[in-house]
């Protein structure tokens, strides 16, 4: 099945890598779900912290 997402490639020590295919498979999702979702949280606690980052923020910084 063919993805309209973007892609991203991310460059981990093979440690690192391995033990998040681990914890990926404990937790019943793939390594790119698991990683999606470390994402997720990341950016919910910045956000917590730091107030919501908007479109223009966005923007902003596409334009640096």
């Amino acid at each position: 099945m063919a993805s309209n997402l973007p892609q991203f490639t991310l460059r981990i020590p093979q440690e690192l890598l391995d033990k998040m295919h681990y914890i990926a498979e404990y937790n019943a999702r793939s390594c790119n779900k698991e990683f999606e979702m470390l994402a997720r949280i990341h950016i919910q606690e910045f956000e917590n912290k730091n107030g919501m980052i908007t479109e223009k923020d966005l923007n902003n910084l596409k334009n640096k």
